[in-house]
């Protein structure tokens, strides 16, 4: 497949890459005019992330427009518990809507057919994987178990979790289970986004931060760590990002807790701290999302400080989560501009 000119692999590999390989979370979204027109077409989201004519043409879109070093699969975290049969729907003005489990649907959770059940996103990949320029890497992601977990107990998306860490803290013996039974899950879906033609994954706990330090050690590093090595042990040297948002100095630990390839820094995170984290592999960020809506010279020096102090080493150039619906693509080909312009002078 051409693997050694595709930039993000060779510092997953732990190599120095001039200038850093750039993608940006959420590239493919509400920020740009042709993904508005394709989403007016499709019936629901899901019905969007589940038709890979449509799924294909808007991860395509920012790959055209910007020509970023990394295509991410146009889908949902929610599909794992839609694959579990939660009834995963997304209302507008509400977000993601399941109907809420306890401990009894948690007991009663049968391991679903994922090839079966998630056909249409292996398809997008297949599919993809044939269209995108060759040096293009093909990202495919998952959502870690315990942001998964939050929102298969709460129904729906809340500002702390509350009603996913009292679950856990009251049973933690059916909470583990649920976990387990995502891990799986999970495992088997990016095994088989790699089979469709995924370079790498991508496993994304947007609650990470809101944990205590036992308890991120429990429900955010363990799980994680297991779903990378039930993907290692089906295919050995997968190459895997692992970005827990919100988890500050506990990346240290979710670092060597969960081995993954490259550890995701979110916008928060000193940059000082970014270098230590980066002497130990590979680093993913950090740039706050807002500077695509400022712009300007703001933009710029922002994008210099992380270039000067994460530059050196195998970094992969991203936001610190995905780009918001305001974002401006004139500030995106600025930032493509001037962090691909990095050593050229050198």
């Amino acid at each position: 497949m051409g693997t050694a000119k595709r930039k993000i692999i060779e510092v997953l590999e732990g190599h120095t890459v001039t200038p850093p390989p750039i993608w940006l979370m959420r590239q493919a979204g509400r920020y740009l005019p042709e993904y508005r027109q394709v989403r007016a077409t499709a019936k629901g989201f899901l019905d969007l992330c589940y038709t890979p004519d449509l799924a294909v043409e808007v991860t395509m879109q920012p790959i055209r427009r910007f020509g970023f070093d990394a295509a991410i699969l146009f889908s949902d975290i929610l599909v794992i518990p839609d694959a579990f049969d939660r009834n995963v729907r997304f209302v507008e003005g509400e977000g993601p809507l399941l109907d809420p489990i306890d401990e009894h649907g948690i007991n009663r959770l049968h391991m679903p057919d994922i090839e079966a059940r998630l056909a249409p996103v292996f398809e997008t990949v297949r599919r993809l994987r044939g269209e995108l320029p060759e040096e293009t890497t093909l990202l495919g992601f998952c959502g870690a178990p315990w942001t998964i977990a939050t929102y298969m107990i709460a129904g729906r998306g809340t500002p702390d979790q509350a009603p996913a860490r009292l679950f856990a803290y009251r049973d933690p013996v059916v909470f583990e289970k649920l976990l387990g039974d995502i891990a799986e899950a999970s495992a088997a879906y990016l095994v088989a986004q790699l089979d469709a033609g995924a370079d790498a994954v991508q496993i994304f706990d947007s609650w990470a931060g809101i944990l205590p330090d036992h308890e991120f050690s429990e429900y955010a590093v363990k799980p994680v760590r297991r779903i990378i090595d039930m993907v290692r042990t089906a295919r050995p040297g997968a190459k895997i990002i692992a970005f827990a948002k919100g988890a500050g100095y506990n990346l240290r630990h979710y670092r060597s807790g969960t081995d993954a390839d490259a550890i995701g820094l979110d916008w928060t995170v000193p940059l000082d701290f970014a270098a230590e984290l980066q002497k130990e592999g590979a680093v993913q960020g950090n740039l706050d999302p807002l500077k695509m809506i400022s712009g300007g010279v703001d933009l710029d020096a922002a994008i210099d400080r992380i270039l000067d102090k994460l530059g050196n080493g195998p970094l992969i150039f991203n936001l610190g989560h995905g780009i918001t619906p305001d974002g401006e693509p004139a500030n995106v080909e600025r930032l493509i501009s001037r962090v691909r312009s990095y050593g050229a002078a050198a």
